[in-house]
C-alpha cells in the first residue's frame, strides 16, 4: 500500500477486519477510496457510491459519516445484495448537513433524483385524497339562530355560495384557506366520509354555479342528505353550526358532540321549542346509527398510520393502513423495488425514509418491525410532530397490526400471481413468433396506435411493456402534423419514422438498443408502411408485427401479420401470447383516445376563447374558423388576413391578433 493511503490502513487493521480475514474485495478498492473514506468526520451526512461507469449505486445517510461508511469496508457482506454493491464502488461523494433531519430529506430528495441501483426504491405515487370543507366568507346578513323558516315574503335575501361551506373530494396541495381532514387511503373513504357528513349534518355538497342559481330545494333536500341552504331552509348561523360538529366529527371528537347536541335539545325542550328539539334528536339518532355502523372499534385513537412488511419470492409489500379521527379508513399496498435479499427491517426503514417527508405524518405509527430510534428522532424534528413508535400494540392497536399484516400478505399473493401469469404470457409470445430471446427479463415490446375523430386532432400513441408489465413512464403521445385528415397511413409513416430514426443512429454506432418486439394496430396496410420505415432506416423489419382484427371485428380473432413475408398466424381465443398481444394493442388504443380527446378540447376551448374576445360572436367565429381552417390558423393569420374577413374592422384584427398571442 502506497504512502499516499497510509491513513487507511486504520481501516483494513481495524478488530471487525481482522475478524474477518477475507475482507470481501479489499484489494480492489482504490488507495483514494481508502484514503477518503479514512478522512470522513464523525458528523451526520449523506453519501453516495459510484462504479467505474460513473454510475451511482446506493446512497444513503448517517448520524456519522466515518462510523457508517467505514462499517461497508470492515464487515464481511458475503453474498448480500449489500455485498455484490461494496464490490463495485470505485469512488463516492459525501455531503455534511447540520442534523439527521437534513440528511434524512437530503437522502430522500437524492434517491428520488438518482434511483440508485442498489437502494429500495418505492413509486412516487404518494397522491392522496383528502376531505375539504370549504370556509365560507363573512356575511352581512345576520338571521337569527333559532329562526324558523317562514314565507318567502318575509324571508331574508338567500345566501350566496361563498357564504355557506361546501364539503367536497379534494386531491392536490393544501392550503390555510380551507379545512382538509385526510389524507386518505382512497378515493371510497372520502366519499364514505362525505356521505357521513351529509346523512348527520347535512352539509352541501354542490358546485357554487349551481348554489347559486337554485330557487327551490333539489333532490338531496328531499332524501334529507342536505338542509338547503341555497334557498335559506336553514339559517347561516345554524349552517355553520352544523359545519362546527362535522369538522369535529372528522377529528374524532365523537362525544363530546354528541354531549353538547344532547344538551341543546335538552335546552329547546325546556323553552318548549320542541321543533328544534326534535331536529337535534333526530341529528343526534343518525349519528349514533352511523358510529354503531362503524366495523372497527376506534379504541380511542385520533389519528395513526399502522404498517405491515410481508417478503416472499423475491418481492415485497408494505402495507399501510389509516385511522384518521378515531375511524379506521382502509388500507394501501406498495411495492418496493431492489428488494432481493433486503430484509423487512430494512424495507420499513426504507418507506419511512421516503414516504413520510412529504406526506402528513400521524403522532402515532404502529409496525410489525423494528427501525433505528434515530429515524424516527430525524422524522419528528423535520414534520415537527413528536412521533410515538409502537412495536407491540395491545388491545385494539394490536387488532390493526394483524389485520394489516395479513392484508400484506394477501396483497403479495396476489401480485406473485399475477407476475407468473405475465411471465407465462411473455413466455409464450417468444415461442409463437419463435424469437431469440435471451434474457426474458429484459425482452421488450412498443406497440403503436392512431387515433383522431374524422381526422381532428390526430395523435399516435406508444406503449411500452417490459419486465413483464406496462411502463406508463415510458409512454409516449405523438401530434400528428402535415397530413391529410383521416390518412391512417401516413400517420404511421411519421410516427415510426420519429421515434427509430434516432434509435437508428444510435444502433450503427452500437450506443442504443431497438426493442425486441414491435407491434402496430392495423393490418397489411399498416405493417407494409411500417416495412417501409424500417428498411430506410436499416433496421430488422422481422422485428416488424401487425395486429389485426379478425372477422367481425370481433374480440379474441386478432390475427398476426408479419413485415418479412410469413404467413398470418391466428392463435386460438385462449392463447397466453393472444392475451399478450391484446394487452398491449388495448393499452396502445386506450392511450391514444384519452390523448386525442384531450387534443380535440384544447382545440375547441380555443375556438371558445376567439367567441371570448369583445366584438367577435358565434357568426364572426364561424367565420373566421371557416376563413383559416381553424383555431391554429386564426391564431397564425396577420391583422391584414384578418381583416379580409367579413365584419372584422381594423380594430377587432388588432384585438383577435393580441388576444391570441
Amino acid at each position: 500500500m502506497t504512502e499516499k493511503s497510509s491513513k487507511a490502513k486504520n481501516i483494513l487493521n481495524s478488530p471487525a477486519a481482522q475478524d474477518s480475514p477475507s475482507v470481501e474485495g479489499a484489494h480492489a478498492f482504490s488507495d483514494q477510496l481508502l484514503s477518503d473514506v479514512s478522512a470522513l468526520p464523525s458528523l451526520p451526512g449523506v453519501y453516495r457510491y459510484f462504479d467505474e461507469q460513473d454510475q451511482v449505486l446506493y446512497v444513503g445517510k448517517a448520524n456519522s459519516l466515518k462510523k457508517r461508511v467505514s462499517s461497508y469496508f470492515q464487515k464481511n457482506h458475503g453474498g448480500t445484495r449489500i455485498g455484490h454493491m461494496v464490490k463495485k464502488i470505485h469512488r463516492m461523494e459525501t455531503t455534511v448537513v447540520r442534523s439527521e433531519a437534513e440528511a434524512l430529506i437530503l437522502e430522500n430528495n437524492l434517491i428520488k433524483t438518482l434511483k440508485p441501483k442498489y437502494n429500495i426504491l418505492f413509486r412516487d405515487d404518494k397522491s392522496y385524497p383528502y376531505l375539504k370543507i370549504t370556509k365560507p366568507l363573512v356575511s352581512s346578513k345576520k338571521t337569527p339562530a333559532s329562526q324558523a323558516p317562514t314565507e318567502p315574503a318575509s324571508k331574508p335575501p338567500n345566501p350566496s355560495a361563498q357564504e355557506i361551506s361546501r364539503v367536497i373530494y379534494y386531491r392536490g396541495a393544501v392550503d390555510a384557506k380551507h379545512e382538509y381532514f385526510g389524507p386518505y387511503p382512497s378515493v371510497w373513504a372520502v366519499r364514505e366520509a362525505i356521505w357521513l357528513m351529509q346523512k348527520v349534518f347535512r352539509l352541501r355538497t354542490c358546485e357554487d354555479s349551481v348554489f347559486n342559481h337554485r330557487n327551490r330545494p333539489c333532490l338531496l333536500y328531499q332524501i334529507k342528505r342536505c338542509s338547503a341552504p341555497c334557498v335559506g331552509l336553514v339559517s347561516v348561523e345554524k349552517y355553520n353550526e352544523d359545519v362546527k360538529n362535522a369538522a369535529a366529527l372528522l377529528r374524532g371528537e365523537t362525544q363530546q358532540i354528541i354531549k353538547e347536541l344532547e344538551s341543546k335539545m335538552t335546552a329547546h325542550a325546556e323553552k318548549l321549542e320542541f321543533e328544534l328539539a326534535a331536529e337535534l334528536r333526530n341529528q343526534i339518532s343518525a349519528l349514533s346509527k352511523v358510529l354503531h355502523q362503524q366495523a372497527v372499534e376506534t379504541a380511542g385513537d385520533q389519528d395513526v398510520d399502522i404498517l405491515s412488511v410481508q417478503l416472499q419470492g423475491g418481492k415485497a409489500c408494505v402495507n399501510l393502513a389509516m385511522v384518521r379521527g378515531g375511524r379506521h379508513l382502509g388500507d394501501r399496498p406498495y411495492f418496493p423495488v431492489h428488494v432481493e435479499q433486503a430484509e423487512a427491517p430494512e424495507v420499513l426503514e426504507a418507506f419511512l425514509t421516503q414516504h413520510y417527508l412529504d406526506i402528513k405524518v400521524p403522532p402515532i405509527l404502529i409496525a410489525s418491525h423494528k427501525v433505528p430510534s434515530d429515524l424516527i428522532k430525524a422524522l419528528s424534528l423535520q414534520s415537527g410532530v413528536k412521533i410515538q413508535f409502537v412495536l407491540q400494540p395491545q388491545g385494539q392497536r394490536k387488532i390493526w397490526l394483524e389485520m394489516a399484516v395479513q392484508n400484506a400478505q394477501i396483497q403479495l399473493t396476489r401480485l406473485l400471481a399475477e407476475e407468473g401469469s405475465q411471465k407465462a404470457r411473455t413466455r409464450s409470445l417468444v415461442d409463437v413468433l419463435d424469437l431469440a430471446v435471451e434474457d426474458m427479463e429484459a425482452f421488450r415490446i412498443e406497440c403503436f396506435d392512431i387515433s383522431h375523430t374524422s381526422g381532428e386532432a390526430t395523435q399516435a400513441s406508444c406503449v411500452v411493456f417490459h419486465h413483464h408489465k406496462m411502463q406508463g413512464a415510458e409512454y409516449r403521445r405523438y401530434n400528428i402534423e402535415g397530413v391529410t385528415a383521416g390518412d391512417d397511413y401516413a400517420a404511421m409513416r411519421q410516427v415510426l419514422d420519429r421515434r427509430y430514426s434516432k434509435v437508428a443512429e444510435s444502433v450503427r454506432l452500437g450506443e442504443g438498443k431497438m426493442p425486441d418486439l414491435v407491434l402496430v394496430d392495423g393490418g397489411k396496410g399498416q405493417i407494409g408502411v411500417a416495412r417501409d420505415v424500417f428498411e430506410s432506416l436499416g433496421l430488422d423489419i422481422s422485428r416488424l408485427v401487425g395486429v389485426e382484427k379478425g372477422e367481425g371485428r370481433k374480440v379474441g380473432l386478432e390475427e398476426l401479420v408479419f413485415a418479412d413475408s410469413r404467413e398470418k398466424v391466428s392463435l386460438p381465443a385462449d392463447s397466453a401470447a393472444l392475451m399478450l398481444v391484446a394487452q398491449i394493442r388495448d393499452e396502445a388504443h386506450r392511450f391514444a383516445i384519452t390523448g386525442m380527446r384531450a387534443q380535440r378540447a384544447r382545440v375547441r376551448v380555443g375556438a371558445s376563447k376567439i367567441e371570448d374576445i369583445a366584438g367577435v360572436g358565434p357568426k364572426k367565429r364561424a367565420k373566421l374558423l371557416q376563413r383559416f381552417g381553424g383555431v391554429k390558423g386564426v391564431s397564425q393569420a396577420s391583422v391584414q388576413d384578418l381583416m379580409s374577413v367579413e365584419g372584422i374592422s381594423e380594430d377587432l384584427a388588432e384585438s383577435i391578433y393580441k388576444a391570441l398571442r
